[in-house]
């Protein structure tokens, strides 16, 4: 089964990280991917950009397209990975790996129901 982590945490601490810590955190979840991929259940794995990069898409009579994130919170989806685990413990103990290469305050857990691959685009 597919399961997504997404990573929850203050886009102001990831944001003012300098460029050598910057480095050495993807550095972290780099060796976090080799593990987890040599494992057989890494996905894809999306780090996004700031909110202050997003719209939203208002739905009503007529869609109205707005600045920023979808909701107010105080701490923003900065990431997510998908994972393929037999059980919800093995999608656990893997976000586990997950949240060691990072400094986020949360990590969701959410069974995927649906997965479409796209047209396998590329950065």
């Amino acid at each position: 089964m597919l399961y997504s982590v997404l990573i929850y945490g203050f886009e102001s601490e990831v944001t003012s990280l300098s460029r050598e810590q910057e480095m050495a955190l993807l550095a972290q979840h780099e060796v976090i991917q080799k593990q987890l991929s040599a494992q057989r259940k890494l996905g894809p794995v999306v780090r996004l950009m700031p909110t202050t990069a997003a719209v939203t898409i208002r739905k009503g009579s007529e869609p109205v397209v707005i600045d920023g994130p979808f909701a107010e919170t105080k701490e923003q989806l900065l990431g997510l990975y998908v994972l393929d685990c037999q059980t919800l413990e093995e999608a656990i103990e893997a976000a586990h790996l997950v949240g060691s290469a990072c400094n986020s305050r949360s990590l969701e857990i959410r069974p995927i129901s649906w997965f479409g691959t796209g047209d396998q685009i590329t950065a």
